[in-house]
């Protein structure tokens, strides 16, 4: 919607015909299409830019690498974005630290599961192609949240995310504003090669998060006994930097924090 609210012509290929219905309804140019599945596209119209923003139909390794590795080969070879800048949306989710260190944009991805090994190479083919002259460059988003995506006020309200064992690892999020923000910076003036974050400027503990919502929400957090049920990602515990992003792509945060950003929510 930034771009086209700037003027840009934008056309959206989704993966459903409902998806595609629903962008038309808004003005939007969009066509249904699996981009895994390779042909057909001849029709499409030359682009300047392409915003490769996936998701998987499910959790397991076929289901990530069909979404994300398949499509974006596709997308990387397609004719009508030979030319175009291409920003390929990933997610800190490569990072599978456990001790609450921090990690920034040069460490070196740590996968912690077959699911988070695809996303890393998937961040290789884009990085990859960026050694050939093209303009690729990658943004790991953290913990997408705003409107239309609150699940975490949701989880707290259920029980679902309760204090705990475990209680001082951290979270990382990105309000879906400033996650935009981060993409339209990069589409117009990011690096080949480079790779940018997109999370906040106050990683906290879960601890913080539970009792924050708990409260606004007027309820008692609820507790825990033992670890939480594990699940891909659930053990990962670190702190992610995107000063250096921000500072480059000339990015100021609307929302410093989780806090700042679900308060809208909790009223």
């Amino acid at each position: 919607m930034r771009l086209e609210k700037r003027g840009d012509r934008v056309t959206a290929i989704v993966r459903t015909e409902d998806s595609a219905s629903r962008l038309r309804s808004e003005d939007l140019e969009a066509y249904a299409l699996d981009l895994a599945d390779p042909g057909g596209w001849d029709f499409l119209p030359i682009v300047d830019g392409v915003v490769a923003a996936h998701s998987a139909s499910g959790r397991n390794v076929a289901a990530y690498r069909h979404a994300y590795l398949d499509a974006t080969r596709n997308l990387l070879s397609l004719k009508a974005a030979t030319r175009a800048r291409f920003v390929y949306v990933s997610s800190t989710g490569v990072f599978g630290q456990t001790d609450g260190s921090w990690v920034d944009e040069t460490t070196p991805p740590s996968p912690y599961d077959p699911t988070a090994e695809v996303l890393v190479e998937a961040e290789r083919l884009v990085l990859d192609d960026s050694r050939h002259g093209a303009t690729r460059c990658v943004i790991r988003c953290s913990g997408l949240y705003g409107p239309g995506r609150t699940g975490v006020i949701e989880r707290v309200r259920s029980g679902a995310l309760a204090l705990g064992d475990g209680d001082e690892s951290f979270m990382n999020f990105a309000h879906r504003d400033d996650a935009a923000a981060t993409v339209v910076a990069a589409l117009d003036r990011g690096r080949p090669g480079a790779i940018y974050h997109a999370s906040d400027a106050a990683p906290a503990t879960r601890r913080d998060v539970v009792t924050f919502i708990a409260e606004r929400l007027g309820i008692a957090p609820a507790r825990r006994h033992g670890a939480e049920p594990s699940s891909a990602g659930r053990d990962a515990n670190r702190r992610v930097r995107a000063e250096a992003s921000r500072r480059e792509l000339g990015i100021d945060l609307a929302y410093p924090s989780f806090r700042e950003g679900l308060a809208p929510f909790l009223t």
